[in-house]
């Protein structure tokens, strides 16, 4: 008789089989994670925007936000000039409860 029984045969069958059925579960979707690069992408207001010369701008050293500080402590800034986008209007639509 040989060295391979048929439980060991039945082992090595199961083993193989198994090794197949999980060879089936790994992703192999080449477009995975693009709804989060599309999110991330809808979320940006401008990717490149463009900074008035005397604005705070990305990597600035911080002198611009500490002269406004600066200005705000001595009270020297200017008051902002609040504007409505819309108007209010009313109109006699409504009913009168009796």
């Amino acid at each position: 008789m040989s060295s391979r029984t048929p439980s060991r045969i039945i082992a090595i069958a199961a083993i193989g089989s198994l090794g197949a059925l999980l060879a089936g579960c790994t992703s192999v979707d080449p477009g995975m994670g693009e709804a989060l690069k599309y999110d991330m992408v809808a979320q940006t207001v401008n990717p490149e925007p463009v900074y008035a010369s005397t604005g705070a701008r990305a990597g600035s050293s911080g002198d611009h936000a500490a002269l406004a500080t600066e200005r705000y402590r001595k009270g020297t800034i200017k008051e902002l000039k609040v504007e409505s986008s819309t108007s209010t209007s009313s109109s006699g639509s409504g009913s009168s409860g009796k």
